[in-house]
């Protein structure tokens, strides 16, 4: 059980006190101390609702003793790892990570800007130092934490917990010198009874889209579940789950790149009724007052909101549901599918074992790829499913770490 160092005191993290104290230490601005290693780790108080919950600092999961519920593994092994120090530049004393984005939060002009979609890019408009559009909704849910699942929360995530934990995320995220969240939009759960107070809260997260007079006009970001696409009479109207009736207008053009960029994302989504389809999009307002999709790409998490990218990782995470056991869904960000990752990890006796899943057809420069990053981390266990030779290997990985491969 983790213990945390608030003021003089340390306090289980079931301790019946411990709310009394993260409220005097949120006021104080005082952060608590991860007691799992050394003279403790740093972390971050966030509210939710009335309750106050200690959070980890962003890309400190790798200092946490591997037993900490925070602990993480290298990023290495994930797409994360080639954006750090470049695309993902970290304030050690903030804690604030500042981003570099290879897409714009401007625009100048009224024409919608055209997608540039090539079978390599991350959203229909990629530099590897920077984050693309898809980078970005990978890294937020990461930091959100939404791609950890354990078998005793089924049934336990719903939307407004994943709204919450995006927008506390975002708060610890900066781009261009301000903080992310207030450029980031992620609609809250919609209930009819309260219409009107979420649409006015709506209307004031946007606000800052209105413009006046000439020059670039602000863009912001939309995080949300897409429900569907319906033909306008000019383009399509992006219908997002929880803002019913505020569409966003995509163009033909646009719509076209998009479901050719992200066929594979489409055809998950469209064979199975549990999943979600995720978008994230930078869009304006026109002079009309309607909301327009600059930029899109779109991304498929399961029933747990666990993100996978073809049946194989479905099936890996479907079997990872079931397991008491912590895991962490990796995630590619600007990396190409011919570059391995591990596709998960799992904390198990504190021990980190990374899953890998080798697709069909791959060449010698994949395998090559994969046996270096395995043997440059000795002290991660290994199993793997060369999807090749059959279905999937058991997940019963209590073996001693040279019988898991």
């Amino acid at each position: 059980m983790r213990r945390f160092r608030i003021g003089g005191s340390v306090y289980a993290e079931d301790a019946p006190e411990l709310q009394e104290a993260l409220t005097a230490a949120h006021q104080r601005h005082e952060r608590p101390l991860c007691m799992c290693r050394g003279d403790g780790l740093p972390m971050y108080i966030a509210r939710m609702g009335s309750l106050y919950v200690i959070k980890r600092m962003p890309l400190s999961g790798g200092e946490h003793d591997p037993s900490c519920a925070s602990y993480e593994s290298p990023y290495e092994l994930s797409g994360l790892g080639a954006l750090m120090g470049s695309a993902i530049q970290l304030d050690p004393q903030s804690g604030m990570a500042a981003l570099k984005l290879d897409f714009s939060l401007s625009k100048i002009g009224s024409r919608a800007a055209s997608p540039q979609a090539s079978p390599g890019s991350d959203s229909v408009s990629g530099e590897a130092k920077k984050l693309s559009l898809r980078g970005l909704l990978h890294y937020l849910w990461h930091e959100a934490e939404l791609t950890v699942w354990t078998s005793l929360w089924a049934g336990k995530r719903h939307w407004w917990n994943v709204q919450w934990h995006l927008r506390e995320a975002a708060k610890q995220m900066i781009v261009k010198g301000r903080p992310l969240a207030e450029t980031l939009y992620v609609p809250e759960t919609f209930r009819a009874e309260k219409k009107d107070a979420i649409e006015r809260r709506r209307a004031e997260a946007l606000a800052p889209l209105a413009t006046s007079g000439s020059g670039p006009r602000k863009l912001m970001i939309l995080v949300g579940e897409v429900k569907e696409f319906e033909p306008a009479r000019a383009g399509q109207k992006l219908v997002i789950r929880h803002m019913p009736g505020f569409p966003f207008m995509v163009e033909d053009d646009s719509y076209r790149r998009l479901r050719t960029r992200f066929e594979r994302e489409f055809s998950l989504w469209e064979a199975d009724d549990r999943s979600h389809l995720m978008g994230i999009a930078t869009f304006g307002v026109n002079a009309a007052g309607l909301a327009v999709i600059e930029e899109i790409a779109v991304m498929v998490v399961n029933e747990n909101w666990i993100p996978y990218d073809s049946v194989h990782e479905r099936k890996l995470v479907d079997a990872l549901a079931r397991m008491r056991d912590k895991s962490i869904k990796g995630l590619r960000y600007n990396l190409p599918a011919e570059q391995p990752i591990a596709n998960a990890m799992v904390q198990r006796l504190g021990q980190s074992i990374a899953l890998y899943i080798v697709p069909a057809g791959v060449d010698d420069k994949f395998e090559l790829m994969l046996n270096d990053m395995i043997e440059a981390r000795p002290q991660i266990g290994s199993w793997i499913w060369r999807v090749s030779e059959g279905e999937m290997p058991s997940l019963q990985l209590s073996r001693p770490r040279q019988d898991l491969t």
